[in-house]
């Protein structure tokens, strides 16, 4: 599991000083600086070797997924981790002690004590949620060739075309709405608040309807509106899932 967890973190933590990190040199500095800190804190957890791994993954990810999300792996990347961090998830289980870290770890939550491997993987599910699932969903409605608000033309990115659409207004937030909207849909599913996720995921629907409703025959904001918000939705879940085993195992 602290694979998973490091992994996690390291690839959250990377595409954010990517994104916010504009100088070149200081990115360069930011992102060593994290590998040695991934690797240390791995070294103080009895968990040295899965950190270097976990360093290794973050690069591959790094080089692999531009920030544009036109690469030509595509959304594969996300698939495989995925795969990576699910298995490792269920194959290697919460350890009790973990190194150095452990002689002085000791946090309470609702649910009893919270694990030093579970604290970490829920850090990187958050770090995640934020950037990278951004990433994520660019890369999947890249590849389906779904249209973009920020395209004039009305071409899409998969090698089909619709209508001349006219400049869009809307869906500028997406790159904050996403985050925020990922982490409430984490903190609901992890809490059992299921009244309220419905409700909030209904509201947005509601909320976007009245643009959506200026598709007229494309519908092209209807498909770029369900498939990026699905693609959110999935991977909030998929990260809520992978906490809820951790904390369970």
């Amino acid at each position: 599991m602290i694979l998973a967890a490091l992994t996690l973190t390291a690839i959250g933590a990377s595409d954010l000083v990517r994104r916010f990190v504009l100088h070149r040199g200081v990115r360069i500095v930011l992102l060593s600086l994290l590998v040695v800190a991934v690797i240390g804190l791995g070294a103080c957890s009895a968990a040295l070797v899965p950190a270097i791994i976990a360093c290794v993954l973050s690069g591959l990810w790094l080089w692999t997924v531009p920030l544009d999300a036109t690469g030509r792996a595509s959304f594969w990347p996300a698939a495989v981790l995925a795969g990576v961090v699910f298995v490792t998830t269920v194959l290697m289980p919460v350890r009790e002690a973990p190194g150095l870290i452990g002689e002085v770890w000791s946090v309470r939550s609702p649910a009893g004590d919270l694990g030093f491997d579970v604290a970490v993987l829920a850090l990187g599910v958050v770090l995640f949620a934020t950037e990278s699932a951004n990433l994520v969903v660019r890369a999947v409605l890249d590849r389906e060739g779904t249209w973009r608000p920020a395209d004039l033309g009305g071409a899409l990115r998969g090698g089909r075309l619709r209508q001349p659409q006219p400049p869009a207004t809307g869906f500028q937030g997406g790159r904050l709405i996403g985050p925020l909207e990922r982490i409430l849909v984490l903190a609901l599913t992890l809490v059992s608040a299921y009244p309220l996720l419905a409700a909030m995921l209904a509201a947005k629907g509601i909320v976007r309807f009245p643009e959506i409703s200026k598709d007229g025959e494309t519908g092209a904001r209807a498909e770029y509106f369900l498939v990026g918000s699905l693609v959110s939705w999935v991977t909030a879940l998929a990260g809520a899932l992978l906490v809820w085993w951790g904390a369970r195992s």
